[in-house]
């Protein structure tokens, strides 16, 4: 026996990796006319591991203190050879990570993939998409540039606004009652560590629920099925399903590194906490149907704030969506149209609010 045998046998008895690789050669994935939907959550999967591999880069120059931080981002960008390109790759695989996040979010919905019993693997997806959208808003200040500083000013203040509790968060969340060096040490170690931590434990729950109940088939196609059997198909994941997923990665780093070097991401001016917030000051293109959202609610509705009811109207809505699964076992099968043109107009709604937000002034 060769010392390299020799070595993997003793791994083998001490690891049991055989049993792991066993259930990967086994694991299966259905083949129909929707099975492209089921890249997107590899695709968010390796943009969260760019995201790891260039935050870890960064960590080495970055230094999260009022006087230091937009100096630490400017060394990164034009001294450290390859800083910018690494910047703009994090930012870049940032933005990409939340669109691929929210895609596959609503193909899971309208191919009603949350079906008993998948109903926790939904609840952890939806957890994961919250903990990606809490990455961007609390590593968008980091840069301490004049823009994060006024945005996470406008954030921090929507969310004190929340009734009874709403000033505490934002005192919480700011470190005190302004927008300070206090509020830049809290959101750097929720974006470095608090956040990492909760997304990795969630992550594995995720994908051990995927693996213990499979991938879903969409009910038409499993109607097709059960008509005729023969027109099931299945292809093994690896290495059949994950070579496809590889070449979804490999054209991802393709547009990653075009955006990186074609468009590099700005650093803008420092922040100056004395100074008037700049006009047209935006939250990420995430963020803009909410923001656009509250513009809009009048300022005062009978005797409630225009603003809290927004706030209250948004974590409603949050709440209802979690629970998708369990409201159509509530509302039974013949509801199924109205809950998807209900998802479409989420969707729709979403999306024109952000159009709105993006083009106004």
């Amino acid at each position: 026996m060769s010392r390299v045998m020799r070595v993997q046998s003793w791994i083998d008895e001490r690891l049991d990796f055989e049993e792991l690789l066993s259930l990967v050669r086994e694991k299966t994935v259905p083949v129909h006319r929707h099975s492209a939907w089921y890249l997107l959550g590899g695709m968010t999967l390796f943009l969260f591991l760019v995201q790891v591999c260039t935050g870890v880069l960064l960590l080495l120059y970055y230094r999260p203190t009022t006087s230091d931080a937009y100096e630490s981002v400017q060394t990164i960008t034009y001294h450290v050879q390859f800083g910018w390109l690494i910047r703009s790759l994090h930012s870049w695989s940032a933005n990409l990570m939340v669109l691929f996040a929210f895609a596959h979010m609503f193909s899971v919905a309208f191919t009603r993939a949350y079906r008993k019993p998948r109903e926790l693997t939904w609840i952890s997806g939806v957890f994961l998409l919250s903990l990606v959208l809490g990455f961007g808003f609390s590593g968008y200040l980091l840069p301490w540039n004049t823009r994060a500083f006024f945005a996470t000013k406008v954030g921090t203040e929507v969310a004190g606004q929340l009734p009874l509790i709403g000033h505490f968060i934002m005192v919480l969340m700011r470190g005190g009652e302004d927008v300070s060096g206090a509020t830049l040490t809290r959101f750097f170690g929720l974006h470095v560590v608090i956040l990492p931590a909760l997304a990795a434990g969630m992550l594995i729950c995720h994908l051990l629920l995927v693996q213990k109940f499979g991938i879903s088939v969409p009910p038409s196609i499993q109607l097709e099925w059960d008509g005729n059997p023969e027109k099931r198909k299945e292809m093994k994941f690896f290495p059949n399903f994950f070579l496809r997923e590889l070449m979804g990665w490999y054209i991802a780093l393709g547009v990653l590194l075009a955006l990186a070097v074609f468009l590099p991401w700005e650093l803008g001016d420092k922040a100056d906490p004395f100074s008037s917030a700049p006009p047209g000051i935006k939250p990420e293109w995430y963020f803009l149907a909410q923001f656009q959202t509250l513009k809009l609610i009048p300022s005062r509705i009978l005797f409630v704030d225009g603003e809290v009811l927004g706030i209250l109207g948004f974590g409603c809505g949050a709440a209802l969506w979690t629970a998708l699964p369990f409201l159509e076992g509530v509302l039974g099968e013949r509801s199924q149209r109205w809950v998807r043109i209900g998802i479409f107009c989420v969707l729709a709604y979403l999306a024109a609010m952000s159009v709105v937000g993006y083009v106004a002034k």
